[in-house]
């Protein structure tokens, strides 16, 4: 999901995800918030594969964010978002795409979290072990 946010934010492109709701478990967060920018309710949802913590601008005051992402899985290559499109509107998504390995390991473009190419490449190696924590 790319975001172009102004200072201090910027411009980046981003896994999908968002906040936890209260009471809310982080497996059942990462689903649902899943299901709000892709529509899909169907994706089965692994392990978490990393942890980092960082501040960043929210609502107009820097927060600091705890991130989690889990591995999950599809049954569909290059699967399609529909039917989202006054949610990204609403969230500032301001659009969407799918990468290959070899263009995240070489855009010019921020990703979040940075080193999303090396963590991808990572579990293709050696597989997932969860809770990795950088940062």
């Amino acid at each position: 999901m790319r975001y172009d946010d102004g200072p201090p934010n910027g411009r980046h492109w981003t896994t999908p995800g968002g906040g936890v709701e209260d009471g809310e478990e982080y497996p059942a967060a990462a689903l649902r918030e899943l299901a709000e920018e892709t529509g899909w309710t169907d994706v089965i949802l692994l392990d978490e594969v990393h942890r980092r913590s960082f501040d960043m601008e929210y609502a107009g005051r820097i927060v600091n964010a705890v991130e989690r992402l889990y591995l999950a899985r599809t049954d569909q290559v290059r699967r399609e978002i529909r039917g989202v499109e006054a949610m990204h509107a609403s969230d500032g998504i301001a659009a969407w795409r799918w990468w290959t390995l070899d263009e995240l390991e070489t855009t010019r473009e921020e990703i979040w979290p940075p080193d999303l190419a090396g963590l991808v490449r990572s579990l293709i190696e050696t597989g997932p072990t969860s809770g990795t924590s950088t940062g």
